[in-house]
């Protein structure tokens, strides 16, 4: 399944899930320009949630009842960006682009590539993705919760880096 989502300027208030067919699969409420969590809805309601650890730069994914579903972190990587998704009992999956790249792969066991993401904005704009899922064991709406972890901790990334930190 292909879904296009993007983030806010500010970080905050309600952006659109659209389908390839350009019709609402959901919406994203990114909850706080001052924070980072979110909740991911489709039509029907709440799916899943996402937001950091507090003090930390784990990006916890739970379900609409608040169950941990899984625990997104930043690899060390000195020629690609890595993040490690660990789904529990469904798996550890692994989050990678090249180093210069915008277009990630989502890996399970034995190195299968079972979702895609890429962001379609430009440097300036807010973040927009195109995200292709052909799991079996992750739900769609679940990933988009890591799409955006991911983008978030580039966030924090590029934050520190240009404070000086």
């Amino acid at each position: 399944m292909e879904l296009y989502f993007r983030d806010n300027f500010f970080n905050a208030g309600y952006t659109e899930i659209m389908n390839h067919e350009q019709e609402q699969a959901g919406h994203l409420d990114l909850k706080s320009a001052f924070g980072s969590s979110l909740d991911v809805f489709d039509n029907s309601g709440l799916i899943c949630s996402g937001k950091f650890r507090m003090l930390s730069n784990r990006w916890d994914v739970t379900s609409a009842d608040g169950r941990e579903w899984g625990v997104l972190r930043a690899r060390i990587s000195f020629f690609s960006k890595k993040y490690e998704y660990d789904a529990g009992p469904r798996g550890v999956y692994d989050v990678s682009a090249p180093a210069f790249s915008q277009e990630y792969d989502i890996t399970g066991m034995g190195g299968k590539i079972v979702a895609s993401f890429k962001r379609t904005s430009g440097w300036f704009g807010s973040g927009a993705f195109v995200l292709d899922n052909q799991s079996e064991h992750l739900d769609t709406y679940e990933l988009i919760a890591v799409v955006m972890g991911v983008h978030a901790i580039n966030k924090r990334r590029n934050s520190a880096a240009g404070s000086g930190a």
